[in-house]
């Protein structure tokens, strides 16, 4: 099960840098999977970065590729500024909400997007795919993580609880069926499902 995003303070910086737990668990089974399908190099864009802890050690462990972190919230924005100082292949963080008609970047080589689509309405998924087929070129992969519901496959009671605990929050959140974000991913196709740990997916999906 995923965290609901819960941040805290990190302990070696001053309140801008946040921490979200889950990453120390995921970024790692996260990285084998990115190691595999990103090219070698180009520009990749994250949306909904968070904390930025992700982009950061992403962008150290795959140095050939430049990375563009972003988020619409500012506390994220000054985070992410925050863990990515000093990496000299991470960008300035971008305002950008994946719900918007219009994002501050013309073009991208990658996109990712990690454990954004159960805790945003379900515009910002359908803005995820809309900005991802303006950027992206044929044949360029847009991964995303987080818990998902399938088809035939019985959900985890972790993320049965997780899934009311986000609804009784947000009645525009919640764990979204795989095969309702493929239907929404229209010009792109699912080309690889990636059981992941604590009942996660990674989904890779690809532009035609």
């Amino acid at each position: 099960m995923s965290d609901p995003t819960p941040w805290i303070a990190a302990e070696d910086s001053g309140a801008a840098k946040k921490h979200a737990p889950a990453t120390l668990r995921n970024r790692d089974v996260i990285l084998s999977v990115l190691c595999e399908v990103l090219p070698a190099a180009g520009l990749v864009l994250e949306v909904a970065s968070g904390s930025g802890e992700h982009i950061a050690y992403f962008a150290e462990s795959l140095p050939r590729l430049e990375w563009q972190p972003s988020d619409p919230a500012p506390a994220a924005l000054a985070s992410i500024a925050a863990w990515s100082a000093g990496i000299a292949n991470v960008r300035p963080p971008l305002a950008l909400d994946a719900a918007a008609a219009e994002w501050p970047l013309a073009r991208a080589d990658a996109m990712l997007c990690i454990n954004m689509v159960h805790i945003s309405p379900w515009q910002a998924t359908l803005g995820l795919f809309a900005g991802a087929a303006r950027l992206l070129a044929s044949n360029a992969p847009l991964y995303l993580y987080g818990p998902f519901h399938r088809a035939g496959v019985t959900t985890a009671e972790s993320n049965l609880a997780f899934d009311a605990n986000l609804r009784a929050r947000d009645p525009a959140w919640g764990l979204r069926a795989v095969e309702d974000v493929t239907a929404a991913a229209q010009g792109f196709e699912l080309t690889q499902l990636v059981e992941m740990p604590a009942n996660n997916l990674s989904l890779v999906y690809v532009r035609r």
